[in-house]
């Protein structure tokens, strides 16, 4: 009761879970590409060679301190103190060459600097000594970003129709299951891909990041993909050569684990950035590319949302103007939400939460039925 004996009715709770599973709109949206694009200041394009190359050494800078720390005291550690600094060793260094990989990813997409063969010099040796074939990553990539949203077309975590799900997929939609799946996505996900096209788009004929004459790649292009592979097998001798004279558990120690961890990051990031409740995805009958570009969700890694030089939460607008260097895009997000309105998705979901959420709720996709027959939304009822 409150004065006057009058009763007062209880605050309503605003259930952020309801917030986050609204859906994004999958009309036509009420502004075009070009509007989007004048609220964004003028300087957000530009590419700074000089601002480029001091991301680069600084992530080169703190990895080599790291490398400094883990030969200098880790390696003389006594047991059991070392099995405790080798896994926080591997974690904080494979965090800073996640910011290495993706400075090569800016290199891709031509954000690096106005000088194309810059751009590829860079991306190529960072790419290649993470294990990673740049042109041939860089040509597929391209491809996902002309793509996006695309059920066949888009080139990377294209989701399966319930028709496509396979027999044992009800017997991994259980907690055990869903953590099972998770690990060997996050843990051999990204190898798969590059060797197998795993969780990519289905090609005639065998798909692999490292066939030049593969269905993946032109006749224009397969130079390129030599080249990529010549890189990956250069830093392949160089570990075996370190192995030869350090010892096989030296480089699982100083390089492997690292690895580990940009690869699982790699793999986690790309499949939240484009797996949602509320994300849509189109057949060929309603998809169009400012669409499947917008149906993409910024997350919040918290402080590695700075490591990863931001590409955790300003995907959006990455997918809209992937030319722009990664240290304007904060600014250039902040610049188009007004713009976009309901058609910007943002996810602050803890990251460990949101990818056994995802892993439950998006387990394939299908129209909504009495719904427009392209549209298609993620699903989990089996």
């Amino acid at each position: 009761m409150g004065a006057g004996g009058r009763m007062v009715a209880p605050p309503v709770r605003k259930n952020a879970d309801a917030d986050t599973h609204k859906r994004v709109p999958y009309s036509k949206p009420p502004f075009s590409l070009g509007e989007v694009k004048k609220a964004i200041p003028p300087h957000c394009f530009q590419r700074s060679v000089i601002r480029s190359f001091s991301y680069v050494f600084y992530d080169l800078t703190i990895a080599s301190i790291l490398y400094y720390i883990a030969s200098t005291y880790i390696q003389n550690l006594s047991q059991p103190l070392s099995f405790l600094a080798w896994p926080i060793f591997w974690y904080v260094q494979g965090c800073v060459l996640t910011g290495v990989w993706v400075i090569a990813h800016e290199c891709g997409h031509h954000a690096f600097s106005d000088y194309q063969w810059l751009d590829d010099t860079v991306g190529l040796i960072l790419h290649s000594c993470l294990l990673v074939p740049y042109f041939s990553w860089k040509y597929s990539h391209r491809r996902h970003h002309s793509n996006t949203g695309s059920l066949e077309r888009d080139e990377v975590f294209v989701p399966k129709q319930k028709f496509e799900i396979g027999w044992y997929a009800k017997y991994l939609n259980n907690p055990p299951g869903r953590f099972f799946t998770l690990l060997i996505q996050l843990t051999l996900g990204w190898p798969l891909y590059l060797a197998f096209n795993v969780s990519g788009r289905p090609y005639k004929g065998f798909a692999c990041h490292f066939h030049p004459y593969g269905p993946i790649y032109s006749d224009r292009e397969r130079l390129q993909i030599f080249v990529s592979d010549a890189g990956v097998l250069a830093v392949f001798y160089g570990l075996y050569r370190l192995a030869a004279a350090k010892g096989l558990a030296w480089v699982i120690c100083f390089y492997g684990g690292p690895l580990m961890v940009v690869n699982g990051f790699l793999v986690l990031i790309t499949y939240l950035q484009h797996t949602h409740p509320a994300l849509p995805h189109y057949d060929s009958s309603e998809w169009d590319w400012f669409r499947g570009a917008l149906a993409t969700v910024d997350r919040d890694y918290g402080i590695l949302n700075k490591v990863f030089h931001n590409i955790t939460d300003t995907h959006v607008a990455h997918h809209l103007f992937s030319t722009m260097p990664h240290y304007h895009a904060m600014e250039a997000t902040k610049a188009i939400k007004p713009i976009l309105g309901e058609y910007y998705q943002f996810d602050g979901t803890p990251v460990y939460k949101a990818m056994f959420r995802e892993a439950k709720e998006c387990i394939y996709v299908e129209p909504d039925e009495g719904a427009k027959k392209g549209v298609f939304w993620y699903k989990k009822k089996l």
